[in-house]
C-alpha cells in the first residue's frame, strides 16, 4: 500500500492536467488503494494497434500524462535515427484534440518537422498523408471502435505502416525512461516547425483510389451510410460521389462527429444494434446496400436485402468477396500477393491458388499483414494487392499502408454495381465461389478467466487437446508459441494454438490482448449443395457450437 501512495503521488505531482492529477490526489487522501491499482498496474503499452485505454489518471489510464510521455520516448526515437517530419491527426473523441495538440507540442520542441491536422480525420487519411510525405512517422489520437470511455494512441513507422518490433519494444523501452510529463512541458522550448496538413490531400487520396479500383463503375445504387458518429462521413461521402456512385443515404443521426456516440452503446458495426438505424433507414428507401465504418474510419461493414430481409456480411465473407474482385482483375505482370491474418478464413488461401496469387499468413493485427506484403514484394516475390482480418479490416492496393474502410467501401459498391449490371447480387458472387472452394463459415467466442490463468488454459490446450470437437474429430495441434525459426518474422512466436480438423476446417484458441479471456475462432466448410445460403447458416451454427464446446473444454 505504502508503495502504491508513493507511486501515486510522484505521478500526480507530474501530471499537468488539473482534473486527472485532481482525482489522484483525491485517491491518495482517501486511501483509496483499490480503485488507484488498475490506475498503476499494468501499465498501457504497445499492443497490437498501439497504445489504448480507458481515459483516467495514472500510467494504466489514457491521459495527457501517458501522452506527452509516449510522445517523448516517440522523439527521442525518431531524433536518433535522423529526425524527419511527423503528421499527427486525431478521431473526435473528448480528449482527443486536447492529447493531438500535447502531442504536437513534444514533437515539435524536439525539433522535429510536425504535419498537424486541425479538425478530426479518418485514420486512413493521416497515414495516407505520412506515406504520401515520406514521413518518419505519424500519431494518430483515435480509440477506433471501442467503448465512449477509451482513447488510444496509434503509430505509423517510416514505411507509413503500424509499427512492429523491435521498434515499438525500443520506444517503449524510451518513454519508461523519460521524465514526468510536468518536467517535459517545462523544458519545451520553440523548436522544430508546425505545418497544416496539405490542403489538397483529399484531393491526391482520391486520385490514387481510383488507380487500384479494379473495375471502375458509376452508379446510382441507393447505399444506405452510416460512420457511427465517427470521422469518416464527410469523406466517404465525397470519395463515392467523386468516384460516380451518386445514390449515397447517409444516415443523418449518425453522420456528425461526436465521439460520445449519443445512438449507440458501443460505436463498433460488429456489435448487435449499432447498425439499426442504417438497416431502418434501408427498409424505408428500398436501398440497394447499407455500409457503415467505424468511428476512425478503418473498417467496414456491410448489410445486404435478401427476400425481404437484411444481413450483415461476416468480415471473412466480405474479405474473401473484395480479394476475389481484386484478385480476378489482376493485370499486372507480377504474381499477387495477398495477406490474412491467422485467425481469418482459409477461404481466401484457397481462392488465391485458383486465381494463381500467392497467399501468406501473419499474426494478428493489420500491422503484421501490411509488413508481410511489403516484406514480400520488397524481396522480388510479386506485387502486394490486398490484405484483410476477420474484424472488418481490409487494404486494397497501397494506398494506405493499413486498414482503409473508406477506400474498402468505394471498391465493395463497384463490385455491387458491376455485378447488378450482370443481373447478379453479391449474394450470387458468394454462391459462386463456395461452388469453386467449398461454403466456409465462422464462428467466434470468448472464454473468461482470471488474468492470472489465461495463458494456463492456452497451455494445456496445446499439451492436453480434445480428441473431437462437437463430433469434428482434431487431426493436428499446432503450437505457434514454438517452431517461429522455421517461420517468416510476420509469422513468428505468438500465444495462439490451432487445432487441425482435416477437410472440416480447424479452431484455434489465443489470449485476448487486452483482457483477462481465451478468444476461439472456428471455421469449418463442407462442400456446396442445393441451397448454400441456407447450408451456410447451418454450417455457421455449427462452427458457434464447436466454439462453445471448446470452450467448455478449456474452463472444465
Amino acid at each position: 500500500m505504502s508503495d502504491l501512495l508513493t507511486l501515486a503521488r510522484e505521478w500526480a505531482d507530474g501530471d499537468p492536467d488539473p482534473v486527472t492529477r485532481a482525482e489522484l490526489e483525491d485517491l491518495i487522501e482517501r486511501g483509496d488503494v483499490e480503485t488507484m491499482a488498475p490506475l498503476f498496474e499494468p501499465e498501457l503499452t504497445f499492443g497490437t494497434a498501439g497504445i489504448r485505454g480507458r481515459v483516467g489518471p495514472g500510467p494504466g489510464r489514457m491521459n495527457r500524462a501517458v501522452v506527452i510521455r509516449t510522445t517523448y520516448g516517440l522523439a527521442t526515437y525518431l531524433l536518433r535515427r535522423g529526425g524527419g517530419s511527423v503528421v499527427v491527426g486525431f478521431d473526435a473523441r473528448p480528449d482527443s484534440e486536447r492529447f493531438a495538440a500535447d502531442a504536437v507540442t513534444v514533437l515539435a520542441a524536439a525539433g522535429l518537422r510536425v504535419v498537424r491536422f486541425d479538425k478530426p480525420t479518418p485514420t486512413p487519411l493521416v497515414a495516407f498523408t505520412a506515406k504520401h510525405l515520406s514521413a518518419s512517422g505519424a500519431v494518430v489520437i483515435t480509440a477506433s471502435h471501442n467503448p465512449p470511455e477509451d482513447n488510444g494512441y496509434k503509430v505509423y513507422g517510416g514505411n507509413a505502416a503500424q509499427i512492429i518490433p523491435p521498434v515499438d519494444t525500443r520506444i517503449a523501452e524510451l518513454i519508461r525512461m523519460a521524465p514526468p510529463a510536468n518536467q517535459i512541458l517545462e523544458e519545451v522550448s520553440q523548436g522544430g516547425q508546425i505545418v497544416d496538413a496539405p490542403s489538397d490531400i483529399f484531393e491526391i487520396y482520391r486520385r490514387e483510389v481510383d488507380q487500384i479500383r479494379p473495375r471502375p463503375v458509376s452508379s446510382e445504387l441507393k447505399i444506405v451510410y452510416t460512420p457511427l458518429h465517427g470521422c469518416g462521413g464527410e469523406t466517404l461521402a465525397r470519395l463515392l460521389q467523386g468516384a460516380g456512385h451518386r445514390g449515397l443515404i447517409p444516415v443523418m443521426e449518425q453522420f456528425t462527429p461526436d465521439g460520445r456516440f449519443p445512438t449507440v452503446g458501443f460505436p463498433n458495426p460488429e456489435e448487435e444494434g449499432a447498425l439499426d438505424l442504417a438497416v431502418a433507414a434501408a427498409r424505408r428507401a428500398d436501398a440497394d446496400l447499407v455500409i457503415a465504418n467505424d468511428p476512425d474510419a478503418d473498417r467496414l461493414a456491410a448489410v445486404l436485402p435478401r427476400g425481404g430481409e437484411w444481413y450483415p456480411l461476416s468480415g471473412n465473407d466480405l474479405g474473401c468477396l473484395l480479394g476475389d474482385f481484386v484478385m480476378e482483375n489482376w493485370s499486372g505482370d507480377t504474381t499477387q500477393i495477398v495477406v490474412s491474418s491467422i485467425v481469418s478464413s482459409p477461404m481466401l488461401s484457397r481462392l488465391a491458388a485458383l486465381r494463381g496469387a500467392r497467399h501468406e499468413l501473419s499474426l494478428t493485427g493489420f500491422k503484421w499483414i501490411v509488413n508481410a506484403g511489403l516484406s514480400l514484394e520488397a524481396a522480388g516475390e510479386g506485387t502486394f494487392t490486398f490484405g484483410y482480418e476477420e474484424a472488418l479490416g481490409y487494404t486494397i492496393g497501397q494506398v494506405v499502408r493499413d486498414k482503409d474502410g473508406m477506400s474498402a467501401a468505394l471498391v465493395l459498391c463497384d463490385l455491387v454495381e458491376n455485378l447488378r449490371l450482370q443481373g447478379r447480387t453479391l449474394w450470387d458472387r458468394l454462391i459462386s465461389l463456395w461452388s469453386s472452394v467449398g461454403i466456409w463459415a465462422s464462428a467466434q467466442r470468448s472464454v473468461a478467466s482470471r488474468a492470472e490463468e489465461t495463458p494456463g488454459l492456452v497451455d494445456n490446450l496445446a499439451n492436453n487437446p480434445p480428441a473431437e470437437i462437437a463430433g469434428l474429430s482434431v487431426e493436428r495441434v499446432i503450437d505457434y508459441r514454438v517452431g517461429e525459426e522455421s517461420r517468416p518474422p510476420w509469422l513468428g512466436a505468438q500465444d495462439l494454438v490451432e487445432l487441425s480438423l482435416g477437410g472440416a476446417g480447424r479452431a484455434l484458441a489465443r489470449p485476448s490482448g487486452t483482457e483477462p479471456k481465451v478468444k476461439i475462432y472456428v471455421d469449418l466448410s463442407e462442400p456446396m449443395g442445393e441451397d448454400p445460403l441456407a447450408a451456410q447458416i447451418t454450417l455457421a451454427k455449427r462452427a458457434g457450437v464447436a466454439a462453445e464446446t471448446l470452450g467448455g473444454y478449456l474452463t472444465r
